[in-house]
């Protein structure tokens, strides 16, 4: 944590945590109302203070006026508080001067964040990549390229830590050496899904692990759309990569049109179901993305002058020059083999071992095998479960 962000958050002191806390757990107490609570009283003391014919006048209902005249919460916002503690994590209230300003503008913005991690990432712009959790290979080939391209000109790229595109995301951002936000449907200090743990622990030590969800909670489905919306609100645009027409990553889209937020989607294949989300929203005016330019040249002017200062002088993204060269391939027979194996791959469909020897006439099985193993050192085919290979798409 940056000294300054540090010196932000020592703000809030252990006992005005715990009232914070205290609101949150409220039953019956909503994100809309709550916030609403908050502006008009200022605090959450003010608002424990309160008779409940005070906080009936306000408009909350008597039980949960009830609830909050009584502090009923307070011994679980105790427990909460060690739990927070036991993490390493921080919660971050709607009044600290280190909530995300574009959070706050949405309709309902939450009335706490728990983050571990940078929390000096809420400061930055961030760039939502969302998709389904089946992605075809072109897909996750696409999510990782762009990720990786639109991290190193500065983006911090945001996602939901699902299986699919969101993990594709995330771990080309890293290995990129960007930044990174995962936004949890469950609380902070458990891992939703449960093979993305490693994962899930290099963000919390590298980018930032969020959730408007209290600690020890559990991801119940409902949770998800609720998560999708903090999603959107957290960035600067949102960028869809494959979806059915119905799937979370179009409900995200939604939210981020109903929040003034830039649309962007990768277009696709048309027979395939994982396309019509995207497709559709290309037809209802996003932004079509073939390259991490189209998405920056989009952005408000405010956010690309913030990106040349920040991020593309420092990581040289700023010209085509400065792309990163594909590797060379081997020279020889060998490099004539590689030639004869790529031309037979494709990027958007996977393509059985056997099904490639038997399509060379005239190279053997073990030389296109030897070949297959080379592009893939070089990082232009990827293996995928049952012996299938692609090509790993390269944006050019």
């Amino acid at each position: 944590m940056s000294p300054a962000i540090e010196s932000k958050h020592q703000i809030l002191s252990a006992e005005d945590e715990l009232h914070w806390l205290a609101l949150r757990l409220i039953p019956g107490l909503g994100t809309r109302r709550s916030v609403q609570l908050i502006e008009r009283l200022k605090t959450p003391v003010a608002a424990f203070r309160a008779s409940r014919s005070e906080l009936e006048g306000l408009g909350l209902a008597g039980s949960v006026a009830q609830s909050i005249a009584s502090g009923c919460t307070f011994d679980e916002a105790v427990l909460q508080q060690e739990q927070l503690r036991e993490a390493g994590a921080t919660l971050i209230p709607y009044t600290s001067p280190i909530y995300p300003e574009n959070l706050r503008t949405i309709y309902d913005p939450p009335l706490t964040l728990f983050a571990l991690g940078r929390v000096e990432l809420l400061a930055t712009a961030m760039l939502a990549v969302v998709g389904t959790r089946r992605p075809t290979a072109y897909g996750k080939a696409v999510a990782e390229r762009l990720s990786a391209d639109l991290a190193q000109a500065g983006l911090t790229i945001i996602s939901g830590m699902a299986r699919g595109i969101d993990t594709a995301a995330h771990s080309a951002t890293l290995k990129a050496g960007g930044n990174t936000v995962a936004v949890f449907g469950c609380g902070v200090d458990l891992v939703y899904p449960a093979e993305n743990r490693k994962l899930a622990g290099e963000i919390a030590e590298k980018g930032l692990v969020l959730s408007e969800f209290p600690m020890r909670t559990p991801a119940y489905p409902q949770n998800f759309p609720v998560r999708n919306r903090v999603v959107s609100g957290l960035s600067v645009g949102v960028l869809v990569v494959e979806g059915a027409q119905y799937s979370g990553s179009s409900i995200t889209a939604r939210l981020a049109l109903e929040q003034g937020r830039e649309v962007f989607a990768v277009p696709g294949n048309v027979t395939s179901k994982m396309s019509w989300g995207p497709n559709l929203l290309i037809k209802q005016g996003a932004k079509l993305v073939q390259e991490w330019n189209d998405v920056v040249g989009e952005l408000d002017a405010g956010v690309r002058r913030r990106l040349a200062s920040e991020g593309m002088d420092v990581l040289d993204l700023t010209d085509d020059d400065s792309v990163p060269a594909e590797p060379e391939l081997p020279t020889g027979p060998m490099g004539q083999v590689c030639r004869a194996a790529l031309a037979l791959l494709k990027t958007d469909e996977p393509t059985q071992l056997d099904t490639l020897l038997e399509s060379s006439d005239i190279y053997s099985s073990s030389e296109m095998i030897a070949a297959l193993f080379e592009l893939e050192m070089l990082g232009l085919v990827r293996q995928l479960p049952g012996k299938n290979f692609v090509k790993v798409w390269s944006g050019a």
